[in-house]
């Protein structure tokens, strides 16, 4: 039953009136808060003035007139058909002798005296109050910096406290963190400061305003302040990497053939880009072009150094890089620093290698693959010199040529590629036997090995890190499993692929 509310009227209060009303518009104004959330505070800290004189079992509201100022204190009590607590509850038959069509559930309001607050009683209100408009205070500062993450923000330094900087930013504190202060940097107290808020969260002592000038995107903001066109959206910021204090680069994009975006992010004689470095405590800015090519982006990631080849090696997500003797240094840069840099850029682990360091790579190479097609597949050194230098690295890529591009090779027949692919075949067959048998021994459980997409070599790298059943499978992580089989036999996505496949009877088990 919807409840109605019934007041009878015994008493009138008269507290102050407007005086009231400007206390709140006053406190409202001072604090920026809206003026219904100070009237709602001191309505409470009346109630609790009223329950400390009437009672706190009694059900007791106060309700300050929005236009009046006017104070009126009511104690409730509902209508029932039986009394359980007869502070708060009335029966049916008292609550028709007040009101002749009263129903259970509606709610009769006494209008109660007004209070006098005392010394106890009006410190009380006052604490409420205070701490009602310091939380509503703070809300509203959560609700204005809430949206701002990401953004770059001015403040003054309040003080420093163990190196950590406490920025004022007007109507809130942000910190800025000893490890968000570029390398040099020091503060005083009064020094206007800009920073990137990196992180904004509720705080009981207000929203805590995390601010960073380390993090990557502050520089990307300082460049979208300073370029037009990357304000505009004409020219896109690709990504970011930053050594702070020292060496940053920017990749940058455009679709509008008309524009040269590294030469709109430097400006006029360096004007754009000097900005942003100064900004930055002198930090030098590397700004390169962007491409979806990722070996032509590892090329211009890696500037200025000239690149001779790039070898992408996908499956690993690695790029081996060749230069001259000449540019080995301005590609690694001081401490790695160049290449890092680049490798964060663009994504890829990137080897740099001189010429000879990559002939040498490429000779060994072959050599193992040569020595490797010799002993599995007993044949002699020149057909396992030319299998290596048709690029095949395995035996189980050699199983799943087609016969046509074995058959191309030069001395080789149809009858020679099946031999070889027959061989293969054998060899792996033998080889997982062994392998299945040493897992066994090992202490591999049958569930375990009706695994799929498991090798024989796996198997007994999981016995000896103690996954011997499906269930310990079951209970690894993905990146447990990479790191005990080792990522060149697995990638992370094939992990976890892997590891549902073995949770599934748990989900059986819970459906029967």
């Amino acid at each position: 039953m919807t409840t109605r509310k019934i007041k009878t009227t015994d008493h009138t209060s008269n507290l102050p009136r407007h005086e009231l009303l400007h206390v709140a518009e006053a406190v409202a104004r001072e604090k920026s808060i809206d003026r219904e959330e100070v009237l709602s505070a001191m309505e409470q800290a009346i109630q609790k003035a009223a329950k400390a004189k009437y009672g706190y079992e009694h059900d007791i509201r106060a309700v300050v007139n929005r236009n009046t100022g006017e104070v009126s204190i009511f104690k409730g009590m509902t209508v029932v058909d039986v009394v359980e607590d007869p502070h708060t509850e009335i029966s049916l038959t008292d609550a028709k002798l007040e009101k002749e069509n009263a129903v259970v559930g509606d709610v009769l309001e006494e209008r109660l005296p007004p209070v006098e607050f005392g010394r106890v009683a009006a410190q009380s209100a006052r604490q409420v109050i205070f701490q009602k408009v310091r939380d509503a205070e703070r809300a509203r500062q959560y609700e204005e910096f809430k949206d701002k993450g990401g953004q770059i923000i001015s403040g003054t330094v309040k003080r420093v406290e163990f190196g950590n900087v406490i920025v004022d930013l007007g109507r809130a504190e942000g910190i800025l963190r000893r490890d968000d202060i570029i390398q040099r940097e020091t503060f005083r107290s009064g020094d206007r400061i800009r920073a990137y808020i990196a992180d904004v969260r509720p705080d009981a002592r207000g929203p805590l305003v995390a601010l960073s000038r380390t993090h990557p995107q502050f520089m990307a903001r300082l460049f979208e302040q300073e370029v037009p066109e990357i304000y505009d959206g004409i020219i896109e910021i690709k990504s970011v990497a930053r050594d702070p204090g020292s060496r940053a680069k920017l990749a940058v994009f455009t679709n509008d053939a008309s524009i040269d975006p590294v030469g709109a992010c430097v400006g006029m004689r360096g004007a754009r880009v000097q900005a942003v470095v100064t900004e930055l405590q002198g930090e030098k800015v590397d700004i390169v072009l962007w491409s979806a090519n990722p070996a032509t982006f590892v090329v211009n990631a890696l500037a200025p150094a000239e690149v001779v080849k790039v070898v992408l090696d996908e499956e690993n997500h690695r790029v081996d890089v060749v230069v001259g003797e000449d540019q080995l240094s301005l590609a690694i840069g001081r401490r790695g620093q160049n290449v890092r840099l680049a490798s964060h850029l663009t994504g890829w682990n990137i080897d740099v290698l001189t010429e000879s360091q990559e002939a040498t790579r490429r000779t060994e190479e072959y050599a193992s693959r040569t020595q490797l097609f010799m002993d599995r597949l007993d044949v002699d050194e020149m057909i396992a010199q030319l299998l290596a230098a048709e690029g095949f690295n395995t035996l189980e890529e050699l199983i799943l040529a087609p016969i046509d591009e074995l058959t191309a090779i030069e001395g080789f027949d149809e009858d020679i590629a099946r031999e070889l692919q027959t061989r293969a075949i054998v060899y792996l067959e033998a080889k997982s036997k062994e392998s299945v048998a040493a897992a066994k021994k090992l202490g591999i459980q049958e569930d375990l090995l009706s695994i799929e997409d498991i090798t024989p070599e796996m198997f007994v790298k999981l016995a000896e890190n103690g996954v011997k059943t499906l269930d310990d499978f079951a209970d690894l992580a993905g990146d447990e499993l990479v790191e005990i089989v080792g990522p060149a036999m697995l990638t992370i996505e094939k992990a976890n692929e892997m590891i549902m496949a073995a949770r599934a009877h748990w989900f059986e088990d819970e459906q029967q």
